[in-house]
This record gives structure tokens, sequence and C-alpha cells, in this order.
């Protein structure tokens, strides 16, 4: 398990230091160790190709070891996040606040996003084609990322 463990931890040293993740990290509810411990969850099992237990995942957190129990209350807690995120954009898609206009720049940059995580995975695309889609994906994130982009735009 030690190399594959190895090769796991790459893939989730370069998840995280992936300028477009640092980027939404920035205004993200999850913290990076939330982040590390909930990818760790939810990808480690299938990468690694058996069902690992929770000191295991714990091992397989980067920098500083961390404890089954830590690992866990992190767990948790990315967990809780996550959920908290989603019911907060559902409950303002309820209250009107995010209504189809105001979601279209939102749905852009997550097909800017899709557009480029698929021309990573294919492998194959210029380094032209994919600078373009990381420019266009960055300068939307710096667009959103704007406080104001929530204001009483046009009404």
């Amino acid at each position: 398990m030690q190399e594959r463990g190895e090769g796991f931890q790459r893939w989730l040293r370069s998840a995280l230091e992936d300028p477009i993740v640092q980027a939404m990290m920035r205004r993200c509810l999850l913290t990076r160790p939330q982040l590390e411990t909930l990818l760790i969850d939810l990808f480690a099992d299938e990468f690694l190709g058996r069902r690992l237990g929770a000191e295991e995942k714990a091992s397989l957190r980067l920098g500083k070891k961390v404890s089954r129990g830590s690992f866990n209350r992190t767990l948790r807690q990315a967990r809780l996040n996550t959920i908290k995120a989603i019911y907060t954009v559902l409950l303002l898609g309820y209250l009107g606040v995010l209504s189809s206009p105001e979601l279209e720049p939102y749905v852009e940059l997550g097909s800017a996003l899709k557009r480029l995580s698929d021309a990573l995975k294919r492998g194959g695309t210029s380094e032209e084609t994919l600078s373009a889609l990381r420019e266009e994906v960055v300068s939307k994130l710096l667009e959103l990322s704007r406080t104001r982009s929530l204001s009483m735009r046009g009404r």
C-alpha cells in the first residue's frame, strides 16, 4: 500500500496546490485540512482499490500526521460545512435572492470549470487552450468573488 498511498498523496497534493482550487478555497467554507480530509474520505478507497479504515485514511493526510479521532472530527466539520453551503444556496434560491438571472454567472463559471476539468482529464489539449480555459475560470472567479456580485444589479 505504501507506493499506492504515496501515489494518492501526490494526487492529493497536486489537487490542493492547483491554482484554481487555491483561488476558490479563499472564498470557501472549508478549511484546507477539511478539504484534504474530505478528499481522502471520498477518493482514497477507490484510488487504492480497497476499503480503508479511519486510521489508514488519517495516515494519508499531508504534513503533520493526525490521530484517527482528529481525522474524524475534521471530516465531520467538512461534511457539516458542505451541507451548510448547499442549504445556503437553496435558502437564497427559495427567497428569490438567487433567481435565474442572478445565478447565470455562477452557471457560466461552473461550465468553464467543467470544460477545464474535462480538458485536463482527457489530455492531449494544447497548452494554449488550457491556458485560455484557466484564464477564463480565474477571470470569472475574480468577478464573482467581489461582495457586490450579490448586489441588486439591474433592479
